[in-house]
């Protein structure tokens, strides 16, 4: 007994002992924190969706399953970072920049502009009397005029009778000479000459279409009427622009006036002729600031009797100055090229300091258009490094990754891609990214849509030579597609879609095998998308699609014109693997 007893003292010592030793070395509460820190940044999502990701364990919104914690830490990057390879970057041509403050150089400011008719010498031709015109002679814009040109024909009821009573008045000259001299004077006030009358006269013939003439010389800037239209006395037939001397119209920064006065001088090169220097002075300074571009126009005087200078075109002028604003040289800008837009906010791609390329995407507020550049008001610090061409290029790839991007991002949550079948009503953002176009640009980019999927369907069915033949013939249609058909806003947008679009087609036209061209497909997919919802550029419904298992398991969407799946990324192995993701 006595033994069992000493079994159990030295059993009770151990354990005060190891309390002693051990278990003080952290506290509840610090124990407490650890657990925390490693909690605090838990992401979850789902084996079978990667592209899921949740901060707090639960099910899957697409399949139901219980979610995993996700290895965030694994790559050691933040959750809205992702890494590209740099082959990835030269293959698409992604370029980026080193933010610096204001880009002039010296005593001088830069500025951009157009060329613009002189208001100042610019005419309109008017009609001197109303009526039908029966006969245009000038049927297009940009055609000269001289002084005397016949321009038009005109049917006038009132002059008709007008050079009748001329007729009758003629007969009784010698009796009634007032009435006589008051009927010439009536047709006076009508423009008409003291030579027109007196053929009148001499040949007793009333003209039923009487002749327009020009009063000035010019180019035709602006046609007002067509023939058969009916015109009131004293209404514009056409705008007659004198183009011997034009103006160079730039616009300046409100911070940038301190620095300008009127005299200066400005060195003018157009992008027509760079190599050329044109020297002239400042004329003019708009007294109103644009309120919604926050610029004041600023104006040169140019002489053009050689035509060289054409209303239009775009100009940089190097302005010399006294002094720079303090102001001035304190403002940070970014190229317009490295900004997306998703609806009412402006985003960036930011690449992190180190040896392999990492992104993540950047919330700005940006401040006044200057030219090829934008003011940031907040979100960038002075030499951070940021992505200015290929901007598209980085974001999708960021989908793809299953990270905070453009087109799937809603007030910081990552889209799960099935909104629209599991009840949720969060709508993406890139809702908010619709431009009007002009209808001829709608016309010049279905067709590229229609090849697009035509590549889609010949992929699914694993052709791959079809596939080579429709990437060749999408890169054809591409090029038909003008930069011109698409207006302010639109056309920046265009002019990215274009590019990202041309990098992936570069690459699919050197493909190997089908593969190759799948793996590029992806973006080409995510480009063509966001182009036919920011353009709503279709005349019939468009189909997006979603294939969970594509892009190992990060997922994958394509285009359809039907809600019929057909998986272009793994052809007759997993045909009908997908679901519907959108339809607009």
């Amino acid at each position: 007994m006595k033994k069992y007893i000493i079994y159990i003292g030295i059993l009770i010592i151990g354990l005060l002992l190891g309390y002693v030793l051990f278990g003080s070395s952290s506290t509840p509460d610090e124990a407490h924190n650890h657990e925390l820190s490693e909690t605090e940044n838990q992401q979850w999502t789902c084996a079978m969706h990667p592209q899921i990701k949740q901060p707090n364990a639960g099910d899957c919104p697409i399949c139901g399953m219980d979610l995993i914690p996700a290895e965030t830490s694994a790559d050691g990057l933040a959750i809205n970072q992702f890494r590209m390879t740099k082959n990835a970057l030269a293959l698409a041509n992604i370029e980026t920049t080193i933010l610096n403050k204001y880009t002039g150089e010296g005593n001088s400011i830069i500025l951009t502009g157009k060329i613009k008719e002189n208001e100042k010498t610019n005419s309109i031709q008017t009609a001197h009397f109303e009526g039908r015109i029966e006969k245009l002679f000038v049927n297009s814009i940009g055609e000269k005029v001289h002084q005397g040109q016949q321009l038009a024909l005109i049917y006038s009821p009132q002059l008709v009778t007008a050079q009748k009573e001329l007729l009758t008045a003629l007969e009784s000259k010698n009796t009634d000479k007032t009435l006589y001299n008051a009927v010439r004077n009536k047709l006076k006030l009508w423009k008409l000459s003291e030579n027109q009358i007196n053929k009148i006269e001499s040949s007793k013939n009333v003209l039923i279409n009487f002749p327009i003439y020009a009063n000035v010389n010019g180019i035709v800037s602006m046609k007002m009427v067509e023939e058969g239209n009916y015109v009131k006395e004293g209404q514009g037939l056409l705008m007659i622009a004198n183009l011997n001397t034009v103006w160079a119209n730039f616009d300046a920064y409100e911070k940038q006036l301190s620095s300008i006065k009127e005299g200066d001088k400005i060195s003018i090169r157009t992008n027509a002729n760079p190599n050329k220097e044109i020297k002239a002075k400042i004329s003019f300074i708009n007294p109103v600031l644009n309120t919604s571009t926050r610029t004041i126009t600023i104006r040169a005087e140019l002489n053009n009797k050689k035509g060289a200078l054409k209303p239009g075109m775009f100009i940089k002028g190097l302005l010399s100055t006294k002094k720079i604003d303090k102001q001035l040289k304190a403002l940070l800008t970014i190229p317009k090229t490295a900004v997306l837009w998703t609806g009412k906010r402006s985003v960036v791609y930011v690449k992190k300091q180190g040896t392999e390329p990492v992104f993540e995407m950047r919330e700005i507020q940006l401040g006044n258009d200057i030219g090829d550049f934008y003011e940031i008001l907040d979100g960038l610090s002075l030499n951070e490094e940021i992505v200015t061409n290929g901007t598209f290029t980085v974001d999708a790839a960021a989908q793809l990754q299953g990270k905070k991007s453009m087109m799937n991002t809603t007030n910081g949550k990552a889209l799960t891609g099935h909104e629209n079948h599991i009840g949720m009503q969060e709508n993406s953002s890139e809702d908010n990214l619709k431009l009007d176009i002009s209808n001829e640009a709608k016309k010049a980019i279905e067709p590229l849509i229609n090849d697009y999927i035509l590549l889609q369907e010949v992929l699914a069915k694993d052709d791959f030579l079809k596939a080579k033949t429709h990437v060749n013939s999408l890169n054809d249609r591409l090029s038909t597609v003008k930069t011109p058909l698409f207006k302010g806003k639109s056309q920046d947008l265009w002019v990215n879609y274009a590019h990202q679009l041309q990098s992936e087609l570069n690459v699919m036209k050197i493909a190997k095998n089908i593969e190759n061209i799948r793996a590029s497909f992806l973006n080409l997919s995510v480009t063509f998308i966001t182009l036919a919802k920011s353009f709503n550029s279709s005349s019939t419904n468009l189909y997006v699609i979603h294939c969970p298992m594509a892009n190992n398991y990060k997922g994958g969407d394509w285009l359809s014109r039907t809600k019929d799946v057909y998986n272009p990324y793994f052809g007759s192995k997993m045909l009908k693997c997908g679901v519907l993701k959108k339809e607009f």
